[in-house]
């Protein structure tokens, strides 16, 4: 399972990616104006981040409402980097447009799956992705887990990793990361305060400590 990072702060972008095991970005304008960003210069931001990414998938999504102005600023996103990916939420006017944006070789997120149905029909326009939100059903008292289990069943059945990917969305606890792993989607997308937290374990941080007080003895001996 591949990581992407949720975020549109440059710095925690060039810190994970230091790590070596984040593989793409997802952002969005409500992400980029908790950095301080102007509407704007969304689209500036979003170039810097691809650059960032050197070739790595970055999703950036689209504020439009018609078929068309998502066809239009799907074009206009797509043309700023080689590796941005256009991220849509599943609605009627979306799917018309993936397939569309399909055609003339841009792919697309298709962001607020919440069902089986859903996901199919993303992957059936041409969704290169499609992100069931796990956290938002935990939201509501519902067991996402369990709904991704059978989003990934039912995409894995019908298409192949190179067609339609699954990006388990909206992680937000290790836990979440471990059972998507486990379940088989292809990506997670973590918020990076997550994905920090995933590099923790109480054993390892005490494993640590042990270790910084066994080297201390060393170097005084």
């Amino acid at each position: 399972m591949k990581f992407f990072i949720d975020t549109a702060n440059l710095e925690e972008i060039k810190t994970a990616m230091s790590w070596g095991c984040v593989a793409g970005v997802t952002t969005n304008p409500t992400l980029y104006a908790r950095t301080g960003g102007k509407l704007a210069d969304f689209e500036n931001h979003m170039v810097h981040i691809a650059e960032l990414c050197e070739g790595l998938p970055v999703s950036a999504e689209s504020t439009a409402k018609t078929v068309d102005e998502m066809i239009e600023e799907g074009k206009r996103l797509a043309a700023l980097a080689p590796n941005i990916v256009v991220k849509l939420p599943i609605c009627a006017e979306s799917l018309a447009a993936t397939k569309v944006l399909k055609q003339e070789g841009v792919d697309v997120n298709m962001t607020l799956i919440f069902s089986i149905p859903q996901a199919l029909m993303a992957a059936s326009a041409g969704a290169r992705y499609v992100s069931p939100f796990v956290g938002r059903f935990d939201d509501i008292a519902e067991d996402g887990v369990e709904q991704l289990a059978g989003i990934i069943e039912a995409i894995k059945t019908y298409y192949t990793p190179d067609q339609t990917e699954i990006i388990a969305a909206s992680l937000r606890t290790p836990n979440h990361v471990a059972q998507a792993a486990l379940l088989g989607s292809d990506i997670a997308t973590v918020p990076y305060a997550a994905l920090e937290k995933c590099l923790h374990h109480p054993l390892t941080d005490r494993g640590l400590e042990a270790f910084e007080l066994d080297w201390k003895k060393v170097q005084e001996a």
